[in-house]
């Protein structure tokens, strides 16, 4: 199959290809790896490629034989590194598959790659010092958005049509805004952590992808959601596959909007020109749409302050766990600047003080859930404005503490963080883009504790009223002209 043809499925597509007997696994393969040989160079989304190992046979899984890539952090593959990219996790090798793992082979996907991501997972652009910056693939002087920069950069340049992604404060949503994709954060408890973490970041952290298509994010939801044994979450089953949401009418539906987010910061003119397009949309589509006064249930400073002390002090031990592991030191030639100080940070965090964080998550959650009383869904931009310049996120965070680097990160992401505290459901959908430079703008719809299912619905309808796979980047393996 020729890289030209390949970049024109989603991974349904594909998978139907190989259920007919049309193209194997092993050309679609080698399909991926041409994609990536052409683009990478240009946007270092993917950090390493392997020989994939055989899985199901063609047709015995839902994703068989569809090229896949996984994040460097979050999900162990026996025998490949996880570096979460860090100098710190340099060459650690995992010695057995995660529950996700497992069930991504079971799903019938070919993993063949790791994708970027910024240190520890803990920025919201990807510019690790391990790997080097990812690019972003519509404008390559801007960040493909954190900490799932590498899968949104792949994933929008061609290379795979889905990739694994987490979200611990909108790390799924952010790539799929600045790289025109679609990506939506599960419920806390929708996929396993498991085993070798009951939950990440206190449930802050859940596991995801980024994907052209709206059917190929659900279609892979459907294949890892689900409980292991001994998971300290737990949300409901749904009433059908998210697969078979996507086509079904969402019905009239009562959406409160967000133009301007927590914290007094200001949406930028362009991104509330195609917020005010996409309301414009959601009424023509027989939606009731009205401005929203949303509390968060704390003050800003105080939920920054909170987040601060749960993230650090969960980075911190982290930190000393791999540092104990892999006998390296804890110090500016192991970790950059931002991390380093989380982990200081984190271990001055007292336990009252940490406790004190989980109730104000239990604040923020409850006042939220109020909120989905009243409205079926919110709608916010997903970031504030375009994707930034490369290198000027991190400029002066050698001077930042942990509390400082968190309101710098919150500062770029305001609208994100506050439904990975609540644990409800979000997405990031390409609706529209800006008119004056093309970038694609996400809008993020966010729904009740377990409704994965309603914003699938909608996503759907959107896909169809306003199409986006169509729409390619500068960087676009579809372009090559090679064999």
């Amino acid at each position: 199959m020729r890289v030209a043809e390949y970049v024109r499925f989603d991974a349904m597509g594909l998978a139907e290809l190989v259920a007919r007997g049309e193209v194997t696994p092993a050309e679609l393969e080698a399909a991926a790896r041409e994609a990536a040989q052409v683009v990478n160079p240009r946007i270092n989304a993917v950090v390493e490629t392997w020989p994939a190992d055989d899985g199901p046979r063609p047709g015995s899984a839902p994703l068989a034989g569809v090229p896949f890539l996984i994040k460097d952090i979050g999900v162990a593959m026996a025998g490949r590194r996880m570096e979460l990219g860090s100098r710190l996790a340099a060459g650690h090798v995992a010695r057995a598959d995660s529950s996700l793992m497992r069930r991504f082979r079971r799903a019938g996907l070919v993993t063949f790659g790791r994708t970027a991501t910024p240190e520890m997972a803990y920025s919201n652009t990807t510019e690790p010092v391990l790997y080097g910056a990812t690019r972003n693939p519509w404008d390559l002087r801007r960040s493909a958005g954190g900490s799932s920069g590498g899968a949104g950069a792949a994933v929008a340049a061609g290379v795979v049509p889905i990739a694994h992604a987490t979200d611990a404060a909108g790390s799924i949503r952010i790539p799929a805004a600045c790289n025109g994709l679609f990506g939506l954060k599960p419920t806390r408890g929708r996929v396993s952590m498991g085993p070798y973490a009951d939950e990440i970041f206190n449930g802050l952290g859940v596991h995801g992808s980024v994907s052209r298509t709206v059917r190929d994010s659900a279609a892979l939801l459907d294949q890892i959601r689900g409980p292991e044994p001994g998971d300290p979450y737990f949300a409901q089953e749904p009433s059908r596959p998210y697969a078979e949401e996507v086509t079904r009418h969402p019905g009239s539906l009562r959406i409160g909007v967000l133009t301007h987010a927590w914290g007094g910061r200001r949406t930028a003119a362009s991104v509330a020109d195609a917020l005010a397009r996409t309301v414009r949309l959601l009424e023509s589509l027989g939606h009731q749409v009205e401005e929203a006064e949303v509390g968060l249930g704390a003050d800003w400073e105080d939920f920054v302050l909170a987040s601060a002390r749960q993230w650090t002090a969960n980075l911190a031990a982290s930190v000393d766990e791999l540092a104990a592991a892999l006998d390296r030191p804890v110090d500016s030639s192991t970790l950059e600047p931002p991390v380093l100080a989380g982990y200081h940070y984190g271990r001055r965090v007292s336990g009252t003080e940490f406790v004190t964080a989980l109730e104000i998550r239990n604040r923020v959650a409850r006042s939220l859930a109020r909120y989905f009383d009243a409205y079926d869904m919110l709608l916010t931009p997903t970031l504030p404005e375009l994707p930034v310049p490369l290198g000027t996120h991190a400029e002066g965070a050698e001077t930042l503490d942990g509390l400082g680097w968190l309101r710098r990160l919150f500062d770029l992401s305001p609208f994100t963080a506050a439904f990975n505290v609540a644990g409800t459901p979000a997405m990031s959908v390409p609706v529209t883009a800006d008119t004056e430079t093309g970038l694609p703008i996400g809008m993020q719809f966010a729904a009740g504790y377990g409704l994965e299912g309603r914003l699938f619905r909608l996503a759907g309808q959107l896909e169809q009223a306003s199409p986006w796979s169509g729409r390619t980047p500068t960087v676009w393996a579809g372009n090559h002209t090679g064999r």
